[in-house]
């Protein structure tokens, strides 16, 4: 379980080893002592979260990009109602 300030999580946690040169390790174990992080393995989830969501922004960022390189298509009230109906299926 890992306790959010807006929210507590719960979530199946599989163990995996990792290893690190003495001066990476101290500095883990320095934001462990910050405070922020309960454990070396909540410091690593958080940076791999970062990481992932960084990656979803970069996706989002050329998704963008290759929409606004596309051909111009005109939106008609048809569009905007196949939208809204496929939005509310969700």
């Amino acid at each position: 379980m890992l306790i959010h300030p807006t929210r507590i999580i719960l979530r199946n946690m599989d163990d995996i080893r990792i290893s690190l040169p003495d001066i990476e390790k101290a500095f883990v174990d320095e934001q462990v002592a910050e405070g922020d992080y309960a454990s070396a393995s909540d410091y690593v989830a958080a940076l791999i979260h970062a990481e992932a969501k960084a990656k979803a922004q970069e996706k989002l960022e050329d998704l963008l990009l290759e929409g606004l390189e596309g051909e111009d298509i005109q939106w008609t009230d048809a569009n905007w109602d196949e939208l809204r109906s496929r939005i509310a299926k969700r």
